[in-house]
C-alpha cells in the first residue's frame, strides 16, 4: 500500500507540538510601528520662548541634564518629574532637585543643572529659580538660550 505525506498509517496519531509564532510577530510589528510614530511626538518639558544669545554649546555628558523651566507666569517645571508638564511649587522643586543630586552623588555622577526661562518671564522669576536651586545644593547652574537667526555679513 502506498502512503503519501497526507495519509497516515492506521493507529499512528501523534500530536503536533509546534507553536505558531506568526500572530506574535504580527503583534510585535504593530507595536513597533506605533512606538516609532509616537516617540517623536513626545515633547520633554514645557514650551517656552527662549531668549536669543550667541553662546558655545556645552560638552556632552553621559547622564540626562536636570532642566528647570520657568514659564511666563513664573511657574516652575522639572524635566525629570513624573509629569514634566505639571507645575511645581518652590518647596517641591527644592526637595526633588536635592533628592536627585543626592542619588547622583551616591552613584558617583555629577549632574548638569540648567535653567530654561521664557523671554516673557521676569528676571526676578528666573533668579528665584536659581536661588531655589542653590538651596537644593546645586553649585553651578547654566542658562539655556537659543541662537539668534544668522544675519548676513556685508
Amino acid at each position: 500500500m502506498y502512503y503519501s505525506k497526507y495519509t497516515r498509517k492506521r493507529g499512528s496519531r501523534r500530536a503536533i507540538a509546534e507553536m505558531n509564532v506568526v500572530p506574535y510577530i504580527d503583534v510585535m510589528l504593530v507595536l513597533l510601528v506605533i512606538f516609532m510614530i509616537a516617540t517623536p511626538l513626545l515633547t520633554p518639558g514645557v514650551k517656552v520662548q527662549l531668549p536669543q544669545a550667541q553662546a558655545q554649546a556645552l560638552e556632552d555628558h553621559n547622564n540626562k541634564p536636570l532642566i528647570i523651566s520657568v514659564d511666563k507666569e513664573g511657574h516652575y517645571y522639572l524635566n525629570t518629574n513624573v509629569n514634566p508638564q505639571q507645575a511645581l511649587n518652590a518647596h517641591d522643586l527644592v526637595v526633588k532637585v536635592a533628592a536627585r543630586l543626592q542619588i547622583e552623588k551616591s552613584l558617583g555622577e555629577k549632574s548638569v543643572v540648567m535653567v530654561k526661562g521664557d523671554t516673557q518671564a521676569s528676571y526676578g522669576q528666573v533668579v528665584g529659580a536659581m536661588v531655589l536651586l542653590q538651596r537644593a545644593g546645586v553649585a553651578q547652574v547654566g542658562l539655556i538660550t537659543q541662537n539668534p537667526p544668522s544675519q548676513g555679513v556685508a
